[in-house]
């Protein structure tokens, strides 16, 4: 891009390049941050333009007015055209002399990046940002940024593996342990798209108080972080193990109650739950248990009533005394309603079910 025809001020003073991100340091003047923070990093802590002497941890403000008039000016290309390498941003997250607010810029920058390019991800999660990345998730102000940078890089299946590797799950479960609301969410979210391998199913089930983590938010979170927590308990419990895990964690008490109040996402996990014998075994003995599931089948949607049936199916084959209960409740009548169903799964789960009310087993298909 020519640049000659261009406001002197719109150039780093250091580059003599067009600013991409202008900031200003504590001597009033402005610079391209990759110029500055590599004028810093080799550890100059004197102003480049005035030569006076700068804090030992000098301070980079984004210049958002400057930075929004050059875009305006030269309509400049997204940032991904203008850095060809993270290097510069993982820096400024490694450097001890970088602020807070440098490290957060730099967190949202690579945040935007690695959400559109798959490409930019697969050199992030290669190069030392992850480190990087990972010791800015226990700053809490860094956390909700670096949590949300993390996420991007669990969008690729092959860098799923290398970071709980690289230790992504004990800083999860510290995050979802004692962070607010909003990081627990997200965080809630990085276990579930870890989750999809399912090595890393059993990694992560298999970690102190990971499963124990997700059942509290249950019990005591709020909203968005309750569904992503019942979204990411559903991911893990695919592994059988974790099924077990879950209901010695308390999981199936707590999960009903959140179907109760409204919480649909909570039976899918109790319909997984229902394959194993504890998690049957808890289900039996909660009161009410057959009465919330029937409800659901009244007024769930599509996927609530597909696990509804399916955990009642598991249920009533299990318990004659459950067989009892969900008659009681018209389960039988309100299953007959999804035998012509359009969902393929919701039809075969309730022609399952009713056999089982009615006690004819003998063909039996798989539940789903």
């Amino acid at each position: 891009m020519a640049t000659h025809h261009l406001p002197d001020h719109f150039k780093c003073p250091i580059s003599l390049e067009i600013m991409s991100d202008p900031v200003i340091l504590s001597s009033g003047h402005t610079f391209d941050r990759s110029s500055i923070q590599r004028w810093l990093d080799a550890g100059y802590r004197t102003c480049p333009i005035t030569k006076l002497p700068l804090p030992d941890q000098p301070s980079l403000i984004p210049n958002h007015a400057l930075r929004s008039l050059i875009s305006n000016y030269t309509l400049l290309p997204p940032l991904h055209q203008t850095i060809s390498q993270p290097q510069t941003l993982i820096s400024t997250l490694t450097s001890p002399s970088s602020s807070s607010d440098s490290k957060i810029d730099s967190l949202r920058h690579l945040t935007r990046l690695s959400k559109r390019d798959c490409a930019f991800r697969r050199h992030l999660a290669d190069s030392a940002a992850v480190p990087a990345v990972l010791a800015a998730v226990v700053d809490p102000a860094l956390q909700e940024k670096a949590l949300l940078l993390l996420l991007n890089l669990t969008l690729d299946d092959d860098s799923k593996v290398g970071l709980v590797a690289e230790g992504v799950v004990a800083r999860l479960v510290a995050v979802l342990l004692n962070a607010p609301p909003d990081c627990r969410a997200v965080a809630a979210t990085i276990v579930t798209s870890l989750s999809v391998v399912e090595v890393n199913r059993a990694t992560i089930g298999a970690f102190p108080a990971a499963i124990a983590a997700l059942v509290a938010i249950l019990r005591d979170g709020k909203g968005r972080e309750r569904k992503e927590a019942a979204t990411a308990l559903y991911a893990l419990c695919s592994f059988p193990d974790n099924r077990r895990r879950a209901v010695n964690c308390g999981a199936v008490p707590i999960l009903l109650r959140n179907v109760e109040i409204g919480l649909e996402r909570c039976v899918e996990v109790i319909g997984v739950l229902a394959k194993c014998k504890e998690g049957r075994e808890q289900m039996e003995g909660y009161n009410g248990c057959a009465q919330i599931l029937a409800r659901v089948l009244r007024n769930g949607s599509s996927r609530g009533v597909q696990y509804a049936l399916f955990a009642l199916t598991s249920l009533c084959l299990y318990s004659q005394r459950m067989v009892l209960l969900a008659q009681e409740e018209g389960v039988l009548e309100a299953s007959i309603v999804f035998v012509e169903d359009d969902n393929e799964k919701v039809r075969r789960n309730a022609c399952n079910l009713i056999r089982a009310l009615r006690g004819n087993n003998s063909n039996h298909d798989r539940v789903d």
